[in-house]
């Protein structure tokens, strides 16, 4: 990806602001207003922020979109509730690549991963 100049975005069109039954699903208009800011490129304006655990960029703004809603870390009322559903996940993803490490290309993606 580095090599051609690719970018890749993950777009969670789930659950935010809770657990399940806390939580509600990312509304449409809004998940449409975040892919169009990819595919117009007006994301690449945008300032971003790290989302710890994941070690993922997550932008503060886009045009349409509640900007506590992009970062899960700001869509959860109690913080202390995000931070161990997050460290939950992520030791199910940190557990999961372990089947997965058999060759040297794969062991090297392992710290692009969940870090605790």
């Amino acid at each position: 990806m580095e090599m051609n100049g690719a970018n890749a975005y993950l777009v969670n069109t789930g659950w935010i602001g809770g657990a399940y039954g806390v939580g509600n699903r990312i509304d449409l208009p809004s998940t449409r207003a975040i892919i169009n800011s990819i595919l117009d490129g007006s994301i690449e304006n945008a300032e971003f922020v790290n989302l710890p655990i994941f070690n993922l960029a997550t932008p503060k703004a886009v045009n349409n979109v509640d900007s506590k809603m992009l970062n899960p870390q700001n869509a959860w009322s109690n913080p202390a509730d995000w931070e161990n559903a997050a460290k939950g996940l992520g030791q199910r993803f940190i557990n999961n690549f372990q089947f997965f490490t058999d060759n040297d290309e794969v062991k090297a993606l392992v710290g692009a991963g969940p870090q605790l």
